[in-house]
């Protein structure tokens, strides 16, 4: 086990960091290169261990995958007829449920068996919600008796077309669903219980797919997928840290060049306005005509707690262990609701992050479904776990940096920032050392 990452908080935050490639987008990438016919070619593929893990997952099923040290990626898909092959061994998809997840949608759609495992924490995350849609759809899947991994995936084609309605808003088994849906002897609906990220539907347009969407319903028809050329942008995910940190002091400011700005993912900066900071977004080209990017700036300013809940939380579900320590900063109380999922992520989040902020002095309840946090705190260092889990690693440094007295912030499990963002902490450190 490594050691602990110690903080000292910090005085200033002024600068500009260019965030990782977006993981989601990194993902989805390589397995539709994967699927089509061709050479697909892709810039700023995120650095992480997770997409690292769909790339090896890939090239266990015969992908050739070449990636290059500066981002640079290409994939020679064998698509349509024989794009996935059995592999001689279990999958091993790490941490990333992304890669579990999404995979086994396009396993499904290919007339192989699979078996996909991860480390301790993956084991112990939900797969029912993806088993039931590719059932349905004809695939024999297997799980644990807990509904868990290992998942044994034995494909077919074609698969039978349905229209699926996930009783939770997910993002994963929508992509899962879609993917399976291109093997599909017609036309496959995903309806929405709430609006996701919609990376996926946007690649395979790239694709040369017909994709139709709209009124909470994406319906994808069966084609041959073409290569494509695709520049991911910058991992907004990744950029929530510093700017919440940015948003918490007035004085401090970050600037975040070429981040993606889906729509489904926007929703930190929505927040962030919302509670009472300066944000600033300037539109660039969006990334291979699909995906929108921009530069994001934010400033510090006087903030004020708010209510997060229904549409907005699949909108930044990733975020809210950091704007959970935002809250803390904030005047007056704010409750996030329907946050549900955070129980089911690389952690427990919400009992996770309760219990390291109560550690540093914030007032934090939590509920079934999310938190409440009163403020403003004057938050102290102190030893706190991360479980394991990159958003919680982050999101503790974050606090870390602004608390406040004598002492160091000491972050168990903070290693696993390799899943996501391996050079967060040196970032962090240029930032506010300026």
């Amino acid at each position: 086990m490594s050691p602990p990452v110690n903080l000292a908080p910090i005085f200033r935050l002024e600068g500009e960091v260019r965030v990782p490639g977006d993981k989601s987008i990194s993902h989805r990438a390589l397995i539709l290169g994967a699927l089509a016919r061709g050479r697909t070619y892709l810039g700023g593929l995120a650095p992480g261990e997770d997409v690292a893990h769909t790339a090896s997952c890939l090239e266990a099923c015969g992908v050739f995958i070449r990636i290059h040290g500066d981002g640079r990626a290409m994939v020679e898909g064998n698509g349509p007829d024989h794009a996935l092959r059995a592999p001689s061994d279990r999958l091993d998809c790490g941490n990333s449920g992304s890669t579990m997840r999404m995979l086994a949608g396009a396993i499904a759609g290919h007339p192989i068996t699979a078996c996909l495992q991860g480390d301790p924490s993956l084991m112990r995350r939900p797969m029912r919600r993806i088993a039931a849609p590719l059932q349905q759809m004809g695939a024999a899947v297997r799980l644990g008796p807990e509904g868990t991994a290992p998942m044994t995936v034995e494909g077919r084609r074609p698969l039978r077309a349905i229209s699926f309605e996930p009783p939770v808003a997910s993002a994963q088994v929508k992509t899962a669903v879609l993917l399976a849906g291109l093997f599909a002897d017609g036309p496959t609906t995903v309806l929405e219980p709430a609006p996701t990220r919609d990376h996926t539907e946007r690649i395979l347009a790239l694709c040369g797919i017909e994709v139709v969407t709209g009124e909470g319903r994406v319906t994808v028809t069966p084609g041959a997928l073409q290569p494509f050329g695709l520049r991911i942008p910058g991992d907004i995910s990744s950029a929530a840290f510093f700017l919440c940190l940015a948003a918490a002091r007035e004085g401090w400011r970050v600037r975040c060049p070429e981040v993606g700005l889906n729509p489904g993912r926007d929703g930190v900066t929505e927040v962030l306005r919302a509670m009472g900071a300066s944000v600033d977004v300037l539109e660039r080209e969006p990334a291979g005509g699909v995906e929108p990017v921009g530069d994001v700036e934010v400033r510090g300013g006087p903030l004020h707690g708010i209510r997060i809940e229904g549409a907005l939380v699949p909108r930044l579900i990733d975020e809210l262990p950091v704007i959970a320590v935002l809250a803390t900063q904030a005047v007056g109380v704010t409750e996030i609701r329907d946050a549900a999922e955070l129980r089911a992520k690389e952690s427990d989040r919400i009992a996770h992050l309760a219990e390291g902020l109560r550690r540093m002095g914030a007032a934090c309840e939590t509920l079934p479904d999310g938190l409440v946090i009163e403020g403003p705190t004057r938050l102290v260092p102190a030893a706190v776990d991360a479980a394991g889990d990159h958003r919680l690693a982050m999101a503790f440094a974050v606090a870390g940096c602004l608390a406040a007295g004598p002492g160091l912030t000491h972050i168990a499990g903070a290693e696993s920032v390799a899943i996501s963002y391996p050079g967060f902490f040196e970032d962090l450190n240029q930032l506010s050392s300026v």
